[in-house]
Formats: structure tokens, sequence, C-alpha cells
């Protein structure tokens, strides 16, 4: 086994600590020297508290050879998104207008079942104003950066989750998924992450779109972050029933006799670059080679669907920006306020046929994927593009074109590396869609395909 600690995953740290081959203090001590080393380079790591988290690691290391560890992640080093509350730290969702908060002095769910299960929250990381980005540009941060290409833009809006794992300062982080949000910024990165099915992750405040999900550079260390991550919270009343299932069990999984679709363009008949489009037909083949039978899908959305998503999140972002004091305004991101009038304009009538055109949506999507196992699509359209491009909604919403509406029918959907883009470097992503409440599929496809693939990531240095 490797001793380099930071670049060690889940997986590994946990049989070491076991084995009494690794200490979790040698590990924490690696992946705050990483950190030190990158985060400049990278900005995406931010309320970093290195005595607390080497403190912790010294009470994991005395519990793993007292045989009385807090459960699975004892002693592993894990961050969370801006936008997850954790109780000895800040929460600014990106925005200088929120700088100068306090510690909000609660956990959210994945913060609590994190500690349950003894992982060390040693920082959190970097996001855009109010996640209303697919891109990692931030006014309270500043501009995150893709460690496969400092030029290039890590996607959001879970951006400095996705950048400081590609980066190994740290085996995992948690980020949160409104329309791809954890999904994006992994495929840009060449990360494993799951949005689960709709509920799945227990989180605050409840909603039926947005989720909390796992960022990691394996599909198993997804699966084991979702073990912990799906215990029940009762705070949120949206959440499903817990099932004990156990995730990381019988990966990965023969594909043979699956149905799988094959969906290249999104929604408004929006094509991949060649790039792209060339990864994900591959990676298409592979599993058919396999013994997987695909058939193409062609995207039968309404061309303006995009334009009606790009509505419904603006009054979400607006309704955030409102309630702002007066002079704290100001301090969000410039490129964000013009978006703003839009939503002010639109009136209830409008808002209530927005949401009826996304439903009927909902039941086209749904209808293809009936008769099939399982989805693969694009994570993303496009690959590398500058660092600085905020591309908000009403500036390029080509970002989530394959991903946002299946936070609308709350189905889960995984992103797999599948390819690097010639031109910029930076990685590709396999999008695989399921039935609802079938995660654990989807994880086992996913690690079919990992270990399928016929190539490991060329993690960037």
């Amino acid at each position: 086994m490797t001793t380099a600690g930071y670049d060690l995953t889940i997986a590994q740290m946990t049989r070491g600590f076991a084995e009494g081959s690794l200490s979790p203090v040698t590990v924490m001590q690696a992946v705050l020297d990483r950190a030190e080393a990158f985060n400049p380079r990278i900005n995406a790591l931010i309320f970093i508290d290195g005595d607390l988290a080497l403190e912790q690691a010294r009470a994991s290391e005395q519990r793993w050879q007292q045989g009385a560890v807090l459960g699975p992640l004892d002693g592993v080093p894990i961050t969370v998104k801006d936008s997850i509350a954790e109780a000895s730290r800040p929460m600014y969702r990106g925005s200088k207008a929120h700088v100068g908060s306090g510690p909000v002095g609660k956990d959210a769910p994945p913060a609590a079942r994190l500690k349950e299960a003894g992982a060390i929250i040693w920082a959190k990381t970097t996001m855009p104003d109010f996640g209303m980005l697919a891109t990692g540009v931030s006014s309270a941060y500043g501009i995150t950066r893709n460690p496969w290409n400092l030029a290039c833009n890590t996607g959001g809006s879970s951006s400095g989750a996705a950048a400081s794992v590609a980066a190994r300062c740290g085996p995992g982080a948690i980020g949160t998924d409104l329309g791809g949000s954890v999904r994006l910024p992994a495929a840009f990165c060449g990360l494993v992450s799951l949005k689960p099915t709709q509920g799945r992750i227990p989180h605050l405040p409840p909603s039926p779109v947005r989720s909390a999900g796992p960022l990691t550079r394996t599909v198993l260390d997804n699966a084991l972050l979702l073990n912990v991550l799906a215990r029940p919270d009762a705070r949120d009343y949206g959440a499903l029933p817990y099932d004990p299932v156990d995730y990381a069990a019988a990966l990965p999984r023969d594909v043979k006799g699956l149905r799988l679709g094959l969906q290249l363009d999104a929604m408004g008949d929006v094509a991949p670059i060649p790039a792209v489009r060339a990864a994900v037909e591959k990676a298409a083949a592979v599993l058919e080679a396999n013994g997987a039978s695909v058939e193409i899908v062609p995207n039968a959305l309404p061309a303006d669907l995009a334009g009606i998503m790009v509505d419904s999140y603006l009054v979400r972002g607006a309704m955030e920006f409102r309630k702002l004091p007066e002079e704290r305004r100001a301090l969000v991101l410039a490129d964000l306020v013009p978006w703003f009038p839009k939503a002010d304009a639109m009136s209830g009538f409008d808002y209530a046929a927005c949401l009826d055109r996304i439903e009927a949506a909902k039941g086209v999507l749904l209808g293809q994927l009936a008769g099939l196992d399982y989805l693969l699509t694009p994570t993303t359209l496009v690959a590398g593009f500058p660092a600085e491009e905020t591309r908000g909604p009403l500036d390029g919403f080509d970002i989530p074109l394959a991903t946002s509406m299946w936070n609308q029918t709350g189905n889960p959907a995984i992103t797999v590396p599948c390819g690097i883009d010639p031109d910029s470097g930076v990685p590709i992503g396999l999008q695989i869609v399921g039935q609802r409440f079938d995660d654990r599929g989807v994880l086992q496809l996913a690690a079919a395909y990992e270990a399928l693939r016929g190539f490991a990531m060329p993690w960037p240095e």
C-alpha cells in the first residue's frame, strides 16, 4: 500500500486503519500538507482547521487501537460544500453578501452522518453564489480552477469539492445537486459522483429536487459514502424510508442482458461536442461488447424546455437575492444581478405554467426510460472552457442540459469518467441514469464500466 496518505482511497484508508498498517494521524497530516501545497493553485478549500483535524485524527487512532471505532469512516478526511451546514464553520453559500457571519452552530444531516461515522470534516469547499452557476466563480472566493488544466473551469456548483478531490486533497467530498451540481464538476474533474434517488440522502431544508451527493475518485468510495449519508434523519420530512442495503456490496455487476438506452442529444436537440460524443459512444460500445444491448434513444423533450428550466431557476435565485438586506445585495456576484429582473417580471400564473410544462416533460422522459434498465448520456455536452467564465442561466445553459431533468424526476444518476478531451486535457463523463430507487444498480453498472473501460485515470500533479 502506498504511504503517501493523500492519494489513498477511502477503501484503502479504512482497510489500513483496521489492519494497523496506517495511522489516521499520518493520513490527516499528509492531506493537510497536500492542501497547503496545492490549494493556492486551485482555490477549492475554505475554513481549513488543521489543528482540530489532527486532534480528531489522534482520537481516531486511539479508537482503532482500542477496537472502539465510531463507524465505518472513522479517521477518514472528508470535506463538505459551503452550502452544507457544519456546526463549527460559517456558511456563506459562495456569496460575499454572507461573508462575516459566524459558525452556523448546527449540522445538516450529511455533516451529522459523517461525524457519527467517525469521519473528520477538516474543511469546506467553494461554490458560486447561491449555487446558481454551473461554473466555479464566486463573489466570496473568486475563481476555482480545474487541477487537470488550471486555465479551465471546474463546473459547478460543487466546484471546490470536485477540484480538491481531483487534486487528491482528501479522498472524498460531499456536495449538493439541484440541476447537476455534483455530477457536472465531477465530470469536468474526472470523478465519480452520484445524485441519488430523491430523498435517499436526508438533507435540509427538505426539497423535492435538491439532494446531497458524494464526489470520489472511485465508484466503491462513492458507495461507501452513500452507506453513511443514506442513514435516516427525522428532520427531513421528504426523505425516503431508510433502506439498510449495503451499496458497496456486489460491485461491479455482470452487464450481460442489460437493456441500455444511449441518448446523445439533450433537451433542445443540443448535440455534444465531437470529443464528448466519441467518448460516450466508446463507453456504450464497451458495455455492448460485454453483453449489454444498446439502443439509440432520441431526445424527445420540447425544444423550449431549456428556457423553461432557466425560468424556474431564476425564480429560486431571485428569492434568495431579495431576502438579503438592501445594503448587502451589491456584494453578490455582479454577473448574477441582471438576471433577477426577469424573475421579478414573472407572474404567479407564469410560474405555475412553467412548473406545469416541467411536469409534462417529466412524463416524456420517464416514458422513454420505461422499457430500459438504464440510460446512458454524456454528463456534459462540452469539455474544457475558461476558468473565469460564469455561463449562467441567461448566457449559457448548455452545461446542465443532460443532467437537470433527472433532479425533476428524482431518478438516480451517476457520472463516471469515460475519457479525456484531447484539446483541453479535461476529463469527460458518462452519465448513467436508473429507475427510481435503483441506486444500488446504478452504482453496480458504474463499477462495471469502471472495471471494463481499459484505462486508469492519470491524476494530475
